[in-house]
């Protein structure tokens, strides 16, 4: 008996999963940060029309240009991805609540110290108690570059993020070079930001 209700349980989590995964894929916000259903940020048939312009699809693979996106900072700036082209940028999707995201964050300051690189650090808002624990984390952590509140997770649905840490490395035309699911450390962080443009 026992080993039928695990069996089920198991099936019914497999097929959530996949229900998930594939609902997932019909979702993108659009430029104002709303959710859009039913369409896709990299439409094979829009692929072939944007090589042929010598134009980058927009997606989320290596290869692709990074979707933009506006979001304010912890204090209160408005700061669009487009505004750094022409920069090396990192933007990576964290909460305080997260121990992987914990472990990185030294490493991440280290490399802003170190390197000419924009970091982007998109706090999923929503899932943090307050806003007073993002800024007493960046007040432990001390951390210089920008930290992005995306309030209502639009920017991280825009981008698919289903674990946390997850980062984009964009070169300097914002075109994604590099896709981390899960921690980085400093030499990875530099191996591929040398590897970009």
């Amino acid at each position: 008996m026992k080993k039928w209700i695990l069996i089920v349980v198991i099936i019914g989590m497999l097929g959530w999963a996949v229900f998930d995964f594939v609902d997932s894929k019909g979702k993108i916000a659009d430029q104002g940060g709303n959710v859009v259903e039913g369409q896709e940020i990299a439409d094979d048939t829009k692929k072939g029309e944007a090589e042929e312009n010598n134009e980058p699809v927009i997606g989320l693979k290596v290869g692709n240009k990074a979707p933009d996106f506006q979001l304010q900072t912890l204090t209160g700036d408005n700061v669009k991805l487009s505004d750094f082209r022409g920069n090396r940028v990192m933007i990576n999707f964290w909460a305080t609540w997260c121990p992987p995201c914990r472990a990185e964050m030294p490493d991440m300051e280290q490399f802003h110290q170190d390197k000419d690189i924009v970091i982007l650090a998109i706090n999923l808002t929503d899932t943090e108690t307050s806003i007073e624990d993002v800024e007493s984390f960046s007040d432990e952590y001390k951390l210089t570059f920008p930290i992005l509140m995306d309030s209502n997770l639009d920017v991280a649905t825009l981008y698919m993020i289903q674990p946390i840490p997850t980062t984009y490395m964009v070169d300097s035309k914002g075109i994604i070079s590099y896709k981390a699911l899960g921690a980085m450390n400093y030499d990875l962080m530099v191996q591929e930001f040398e590897k970009m443009e």
